[in-house]
């Protein structure tokens, strides 16, 4: 009977990962390249990006704080994919920059926990078995996949404002699915103060430091990666293909993540994923064969994969039971909130002046920096604590 209603849980937490990372396979290569249609500069553009992300630095922290006070994780995670649904179809009755930059900021503050509830669902679901995270993070991989090489082919048909009818009718799936979301959670009343004094860890504060870093790296390819190669001639299709790689290397590493985590130390993985995401910026910033561009693809293996899942588990080892929930959520906020904003606000205002190429350049600086940097602490523990 538990192992029948674990199966169920599992099948629950796997479908909202299937749709989100659906409804972000819509999102992701087609939403900035919708508005570059519609005639948005490469600086209005960075900015939605970015006030879009800066949602994710404070309010994961503000709903996952008042998640684990009152433990109302799943009240909470209900009400935002309802609110934030409603809030995004508004972009079906306006084309004009202003309100759509008013529509992104509501957007924003109830779409940014998302992710991070569902982070420390899926730990709590997965109990013992914590390092097969990727077995259900896998399924928003392959509606990845799937999303971006289907859509590919249909906007090339028909027209890219379809985009944005698409992602309303899969967000709305994904907001009645999650009422059946499983609550597990079960914590002992402390103060939040005293669950916030976690997030000051020397361990803690260096490794958000760096995976800020990290994902400041990724703005420029998440921001422009695909009017860069629409600026080079290649359609609506080719570039569907390249997420799409993208994500199926992912899932690769989503599925062994068992595997490789038995084998290898978190720490390693993260420092060895800095230097692929170093090497693939530096690909980018060359490249013009569609053969080099999809075997660089090949690499989000590594720099989203491998990444992702080492600082899910990273943190929840450095982070009690009475504040999973604000550790995901300090996560996501620094990684994909203040990370990507920095990101995308870079990129953004350098893409007029400098053009796509020079933006990886800056990108692979961005992502040595961040390696060097938790390298050389991990090698400071080491010399203090006597191992080397």
């Amino acid at each position: 009977m538990t192992d029948t209603c674990n199966t169920s849980r599992k099948f629950v937490i796997g479908s909202q990962y299937f749709i989100y990372f659906g409804v972000m396979g819509i999102f992701l290569p087609y939403f900035n390249l919708y508005c570059f249609h519609i005639g948005f500069s490469g600086f209005q553009i960075g900015v939605l990006s970015a006030l879009r992300t800066m949602a994710i630095i404070l309010f994961p922290l503000f709903w996952g704080a008042i998640a684990d006070r009152f433990h109302i994780r799943k009240p909470i995670y209900i009400l935002c994919n309802f609110i934030s649904t409603a809030i995004w179809a508004f972009f079906i009755f306006t084309a004009d920059f202003w309100p759509m930059l008013v529509i992104t900021v509501f957007y924003g503050i109830f779409y940014a926990p998302i992710i991070s509830f569902l982070e420390a669902f899926t730990i709590d679901v997965l109990g013992k078995e914590k390092k097969s995270y990727g077995s259900l993070r896998v399924w928003g991989s392959i509606a990845f996949i799937t999303v971006v090489i289907i859509l590919g082919k249909i906007i090339d048909l028909y027209s890219i404002k379809i985009v944005i009818i698409l992602i309303f009718a899969g967000s709305l799936a994904q907001a009645f699915i999650s009422t059946k979301i499983p609550d597990t959670v079960a914590f002992k009343k402390r103060s939040y103060t005293s669950r916030a004094k976690v997030l000051l860890k020397r361990r803690v504060v260096v490794f958000l430091f760096c995976a800020f870093l990290m994902l400041a790296s990724h703005g420029a390819y998440y921001n422009f990666f695909s009017i860069h190669l629409a600026n080079m001639g290649y359609s609506s299709t080719f570039i569907g293909i390249t997420w799409a790689l993208a994500s199926f290397a992912e899932i690769i590493v989503m599925i062994k993540s068992d595997i490789i985590f038995k084998r290898y130390s978190m720490e390693n993985v993260i420092v060895f994923s800095f230097i692929v995401a170093t090497l693939r910026w530096l690909i980018l910033f060359s490249a013009t064969s569609p053969v080099v561009i999809l075997l660089s693809q090949t690499l989000h293996a590594i720099t989203y994969g491998s990444f992702h899942v080492a600082s899910i588990l990273y943190i929840d080892s450095l982070t009690p039971d009475n504040a999973k929930t604000l550790g995901q959520a300090a996560n996501n906020a620094v990684t994909y909130g203040l990370g990507m904003t920095v990101g995308f606000l870079i990129s953004g205002c350098l893409y007029e002046s400098m053009g796509s190429f020079a933006l990886f350049f800056i990108s692979a600086f961005i992502a040595l920096v961040g390696g060097a940097v938790f390298k050389g602490s991990q090698m400071i523990e080491q010399r203090d604590a006597g191992t080397i």
